[in-house]
């Protein structure tokens, strides 16, 4: 069974997404870890570390997920997490902003999907499954 860290970065507390995460993810078949809330870029990435999960799923509501997550990448890389998929999706990023443009951004910091507000967990499980050669 493969392990998935999930959580939400930052000083967000939107608790009810994560627990819908959690569950959808571990009727899906998965060892979900989830770090909670108000998480550190190194509460997910030790969490992987511990867990040797293939996937880290970060979320956020709360519009700082661009600055929470910058370096993210670097840092899953100095710990030795070269090919750890990085996921990120929620209210990413502050006011109303073109979605292709989010999404540019976030894969330019080196996440490998990027997710728009109101993205059902239920409709990323096959690209989930296909990411992990399930």
């Amino acid at each position: 069974m493969k392990s998935i860290v999930i959580g939400v970065i930052g000083a967000d507390v939107h608790a009810v997404g994560n627990r819908i995460i959690e569950h959808t993810l571990t009727q899906a078949g998965y060892n979900v870890v989830n770090v909670g809330v108000l998480s550190s870029q190194e509460d997910f990435i030790n969490a992987a570390i511990e867990t040797s999960a293939p996937l880290i799923l970060v979320s956020s509501l709360y519009g700082h997920g661009e600055l929470d997550c910058r370096g993210m990448r670097q840092k899953c890389e100095e710990a030795g997490l070269d090919d750890v998929l990085l996921y990120v999706g929620g209210n990413i990023v502050v006011g109303k902003q073109d979605f292709a443009e989010v999404e540019a951004r976030f894969k330019a910091m080196g996440f490998n999907r990027v997710y728009p507000p109101s993205t059902k967990i239920e409709d990323v499980l096959d690209q989930i499954k296909t990411d992990l050669g399930d």
